[in-house]
């Protein structure tokens, strides 16, 4: 599904984020990505959705190297990868509705389907009633909801999170990880950047622990590893 192949990313200035990353992720499993600040998590997960690419080394997924794909064919590539950021990046003039929907549009479903499958993952995500509403009239969480559906409106093979809950208080982020494991239990490969140690603990999944531009730790069911 994914894999990495002695992946180094060194940016212009110098920094070596990324140091000779190898790993696999299967199709459905649930990955956090852990570690300290300035470790190359982002980075990593930068790769995923081809924001950025390797300096050397390889980026599959479903075996076709990232690094070949131009970049008029990437928004094609980022069909099949729904990415959820920290903070949000959702339309402000738009409503709930259209902002989900813009997802479906871009890739020119038919206005039938696009209305089914906004409505439907609303539905999943406990803001179907808010449908009408900006994204200026919501709570932090209930945005997040709306980045969450409009990330997986169009049914991707992959989910990408980078701090998906850095930004809420805990109640809200029991929520959010609700509906990432509920996206999880459907087939959708989950792979999740954080630095949230009460998550990881009690959402038992498997954990790669990433300091200095390496793995340093890969385990099933894994804990959090670090202080809080």
């Amino acid at each position: 599904m994914i894999e990495m192949k002695g992946v180094r990313k060194v940016y212009p200035n110098g920094v070596t984020a990324l140091n000779g990353i190898s790993l696999n992720i299967e199709q459905g499993e649930f990955v956090y990505v852990v570690g300290p600040s300035g470790a190359g998590k982002s980075t990593f997960i930068k790769l995923m959705y081809r924001e950025t690419t390797p300096t050397s080394g390889s980026v599959l997924i479903n075996g076709h190297d990232l690094s070949e794909v131009k970049r008029k064919d990437i928004p094609k590539l980022r069909r099949d990868i729904g990415v959820v950021f920290q903070d949000f990046k959702l339309l402000p003039r738009l409503t709930v509705y259209e902002n989900v929907a813009f997802a479906l549009e871009v890739i020119e479903e038919s206005p039938k389907k696009i209305r089914r499958k906004v409505m439907d993952v609303l539905d999943l995500v406990k803001l179907k009633n808010k449908a009408r509403f900006k994204p200026t009239e919501l709570s932090g969480g209930e945005q997040q909801r709306v980045a969450i559906a409009r990330a997986i409106v169009n049914n991707p093979k992959i989910m990408i999170a980078d701090e998906p809950t850095g930004n809420l208080d805990p109640d809200t982020s029991w929520d959010i990880m609700r509906i990432f494991t509920e996206v999880n239990n459907r087939g959708t490969t989950v792979l999740m950047a954080t630095h949230s140690k009460d998550i990881v603990n009690t959402f038992k999944q498997r954990v790669v622990a990433i300091e200095q531009g390496r793995i340093v730790r890969d385990e099933q069911r894994g804990d959090y590893g670090y202080e809080a």
